[in-house]
């Protein structure tokens, strides 16, 4: 049976997709990690134009 003009057939999507997804997951995972520690890293801490300055600022007295 069609459905709108597509046939059903058994292709396999995720199998092979599924290490470009683990992999996209790790990645996404490592670059926030590094995002995090360089926004707590010293002289970026102290940069006004820093976002997270203040918040960073204010543990660091904690």
């Amino acid at each position: 049976m069609a459905f709108l003009g597509f046939k059903a057939y058994p292709t396999p999507i995720w199998k092979p997709l599924g290490p470009f997804i683990v992999a996209s997951g790790i990645v996404f995972w490592g670059v926030n990690a590094l995002q995090n520690s360089m926004v707590k890293s010293g002289e970026n801490a102290k940069d006004p134009r820093n976002p997270y300055g203040q918040k960073v600022h204010k543990e660091s007295h904690h």
